[in-house]
C-alpha cells in the first residue's frame, strides 16, 4: 500500500511563477537563452576536497552553484562554474561504485564495445582515471591495442595497456593512433564546454577522413527532475544532462547515432555514435584557409605596389576616412607621409582625420584644386556611385584603383 504522508512541512500548491529568462550559453547545444533553474548558492566542493580535519572541512571555501536550464535542449549548467576552482591535479576524480547492479550494467557496456570492433582493435580511452574500464577491455581483446589519456589518471599500463598522462589532442593522437572507437565515460559533465570537445573530435576525425565509432557515457538527470531531487547539483558537475539535451549535444556536432539509451535505472545516459563524416565542415575549413593564405600574399603585394606608385612620383588620393577605407590604410601602412591625400562624400567628416594613420579627411571638392593622378577607392561596392558623383562634380583622375583579387587593378566597372 502507497502511503502519503503530509506534515506541516510539505510543500503547498504553488501557482505558476512568471519565468524570467537569462541570457547563457548553452554547453551542450550553443543556445543563449536559459531559464532558472537551481540557484542553489555558494557550497563547497562535494567529491574533491577530501579534507583532513573538521577545521579544514568548516574553513572550506564556498564556490557559488546558479544552475540554469536551457530552453532549447533542457540542459542544465552552472553559470558560475570555474575550472580552476577545481583541483582535479591534486585529488583524483574516482568514481567508486561497486555495487552489484553498477558492475552488471559496466559489464554489459564493456562487451558491447568489444562486439562493435574487430580483434586487432585500436582503444583510446579519453579520461581513463584508474584505468580499470580499458584494462577489463583489453582482458576482451588481448589482440588489441589500448591507450587511455588523462592528465590526472593513473600512468602504469601494462601488456596491451599504456595509460598516458595527458590530455587528448584530436588533432595530434587521432591521426597517430587511428583508432577504431573512442570512449569518454563521465567527463563530458566536468567540462566548461563539451560541446566543443566533440565538435573538434568531429572536425579532425572528418580531416583524415577517419570512420570513428565513439562511446560517451554520462549522469543523467531526468529522474533528479522528475522526483525534484536536488542532491546531484554540486559544483564538480558543471553540465548536467538530460536524454533531451545529451542526445542534441551529439546531433550539434555532427555525430550520426547509433544508438542513444539510459542505464542503471536511468541514471545515465550513453550514446554510440559515428564520428569522421563532414565533407562541408572540411570544405568551409578549406575555404577560410585558402583566404588567410592569400590575405599574406595580398598584404605584400599591395604594399609593394603603393611603394611603386610612390617611386614613380603618382600623385595619390584615398576616398573614404572611415569604415571600409580606414581598414584599408591600417592594414597595407598607408601613411600620412606618402599619401596625405584622404577625402570624402561626407562633408561632417571634413576636418576629422583617419583612425590610427591620422591623415586629415577633406571633403571630396578638394580634388578640383588639388588633382591626382591616381585614386584608390577602397569601398568598391559605392565604386560606380563614387565615380558618378565625381563626374557630377567635374572631377577627374586619370586611373582609379580597387582591391581585387589580392592586387590593385584598375576598375572598369565590372567587378
Amino acid at each position: 500500500m502507497n502511503v502519503s504522508i503530509k506534515t506541516k512541512h510539505s510543500a503547498p500548491n504553488q501557482r505558476k511563477a512568471r519565468i524570467i529568462p537569462v541570457i547563457a550559453t548553452c554547453p551542450a547545444c550553443g543556445h543563449h537563452v536559459a531559464a532558472p533553474f537551481f540557484p542553489a548558492g555558494d557550497k563547497p566542493l562535494a567529491t574533491l576536497a577530501w579534507p583532513k580535519s573538521q577545521r579544514e572541512a568548516n574553513e572550506m571555501k564556498r564556490l557559488p552553484l546558479n544552475f540554469v536550464c536551457c530552453v532549447d535542449c533542457s540542459h542544465v549548467f552552472n553559470t558560475e562554474f570555474e575550472y580552476e576552482e577545481v583541483p582535479y591535479s591534486e585529488k583524483p576524480n574516482l568514481m567508486f561504485n561497486e555495487g552489484k547492479n553498477w558492475s552488471e550494467y559496466i559489464q554489459r557496456m564493456q562487451r558491447r564495445i568489444i562486439d562493435s570492433l574487430p580483434s586487432n582493435a585500436r582503444v583510446v580511452e579519453i579520461g581513463h582515471g584508474n584505468g580499470a574500464f580499458l584494462s577489463a577491455l583489453s582482458r576482451l581483446r588481448p589482440k588489441g591495442t589500448f591507450i587511455g589519456f588523462d592528465p590526472n589518471g593513473a600512468a602504469r599500463g601494462s601488456g596491451n595497456v599504456e595509460l598516458v598522462q595527458a590530455l587528448f589532442q584530436p588533432d595530434i593522437h587521432l591521426a597517430e593512433i587511428m583508432p577504431d572507437i573512442v570512449i569518454s565515460r563521465h567527463v563530458l559533465e566536468h567540462l566548461m564546454n563539451p560541446l566543443a570537445f566533440l565538435q573538434s573530435l568531429q572536425f579532425h576525425a572528418s580531416s583524415i577522413e577517419l570512420d570513428l565509432l565513439a562511446y560517451f557515457e554520462a549522469p543523467c538527470i531526468d529522474r533528479a527532475i522528475q522526483t525534484r531531487r536536488t542532491v546531484d547539483f554540486y559544483y564538480e558537475h558543471n553540465s548536467q544532462f538530460t536524454s533531451k539535451s545529451f542526445s542534441r549535444m551529439l546531433s550539434r556536432c555532427g555525430a550520426v547515432p547509433e544508438d542513444i539509451g539510459l542505464g542503471y535505472g536511468g541514471e545515465v545516459i550513453y550514446g554510440f555514435v559515428r564520428m569522421g563524416d563532414c565533407k562541408r565542415q572540411i570544405d568551409h575549413a578549406r575555404l577560410a584557409t585558402d583566404f588567410m593564405q592569400s590575405t599574406l600574399v595580398s598584404e605584400r603585394v599591395i604594399q609593394l605596389q603603393l611603394q611603386e606608385l610612390v617611386d614613380a612620383g603618382r600623385r595619390v588620393a584615398i576616398w573614404g576616412g572611415t569604415g571600409k577605407s580606414a581598414a584599408f590604410i591600417n592594414r597595407y601602412v598607408v601613411d600620412a607621409e606618402r599619401f596625405p591625400i584622404v577625402v570624402d562624400s561626407d562633408p561632417d567628416k571634413a576636418g576629422t582625420y583617419v583612425p590610427g594613420a591620422g591623415q586629415e579627411i577633406r571633403y571630396r571638392d578638394y580634388l578640383l584644386e588639388h588633382p591626382v593622378d591616381v585614386l584608390i577607392i577602397p569601398p568598391q561596392w559605392r565604386a560606380r556611385d563614387i565615380i558618378a558623383e565625381m563626374k557630377q562634380a567635374a572631377i577627374c583622375v586619370p586611373s582609379i584603383l580597387i582591391e581585387h583579387k589580392g592586387e590593385l587593378v584598375e576598375f572598369k566597372g565590372q567587378y
